[in-house]
């Protein structure tokens, strides 16, 4: 089984700690609805109920020994509002009530959640998080040294998508997974070392597609569409491939 295998179906993976299995997530985003009517002007019915099922029914699916979140929690940078609070609290309820608890790798829309919510999930550095053989980020900065020197590294932030066209011309935009290799020279030269001086195994880099249905993404096959991340496309592999949630492979992401 590998290290990080893919929930078939779902935005969601195992992942194999060693000690323990986690469920992982990416860009859960709660409170969305709000912000995009703060943001653009855009009215949904909130969809928080939903979301809270979605991973509910995940850990009863996976049996996971925690949760963790690969960044973006909240969706809205700063201190959490009302409708955020709300969301948040009836979703740790019901882990709580798993007893799973919920481990968060911040991301750039989390700022406020550690003092919000500190008593009530472990909150890591922003620099990411290791457990066991595995390395747990956001991407939205570079990575801890440490994380790097895991087998495996997960991140979030991206989103990414892939746009899918039929023999007609007709297209529509589907989730996915990017999976390959890192290469270490774009992070030796960010930290202004050797190549040789990191403590690097050659990591595999799996990029999240987002948990929330409304966050948008990032079309990574189609010309013009940029990277988020500092360090990505270049510290990726150029035959890096992308998945779709039933895990049909796509091959090289840039050519799909």
């Amino acid at each position: 089984m590998a290290r990080v295998e893919p929930v078939p179906g779902a935005p969601a993976a195992v992942a194999d700690c060693g000690d323990e299995r986690a469920l992982v997530v990416a860009d859960y985003h709660a409170g969305i609805e709000a912000g995009l009517r703060y943001e653009r002007g855009v009215e949904l019915r909130s969809n928080a109920d939903t979301r809270r099922e979605r991973l509910c029914a995940l850990c009863s699916r996976t049996d996971p020994d925690r949760v963790v979140v690969l960044g973006d929690l909240v969706h809205r940078i700063g201190d959490p509002d009302a409708g955020e609070r709300d969301e948040i609290e009836a979703l740790l309820d019901a882990l709580d009530d798993r007893s799973v608890p919920l481990t968060l790798v911040p991301g750039n829309h989390d700022g406020g959640v550690g003092d919000a919510y500190g008593d009530r999930l472990q909150v890591a550095d922003s620099g990411g998080l290791r457990l066991g053989d595995i390395g747990f980020i956001h991407g939205h900065t570079w990575p801890d040294r440490a994380v790097l020197g895991a087998a495996t590294v997960c991140m979030g932030h991206e989103h990414p998508q892939v746009r899918l066209e039929d023999e007609v011309g007709g297209g529509r935009a589907e989730k996915a997974w990017l999976r390959g290799r890192l290469r270490v020279d774009p992070f030796a030269d960010h930290f202004g070392v050797a190549p040789e001086s990191l403590a690097w195994g050659t990591p595999e880099l799996v990029v999240f597609p987002a948990f929330n249905d409304r966050s948008g993404g990032t079309w990574v096959n189609v010309e013009g569409q940029s990277f988020l991340s500092p360090f990505l496309p270049d510290a990726l592999d150029s035959d890096a491939e992308a998945y779709l949630l039933d895990g049909t492979r796509l091959g090289a992401y840039r050519r799909v």
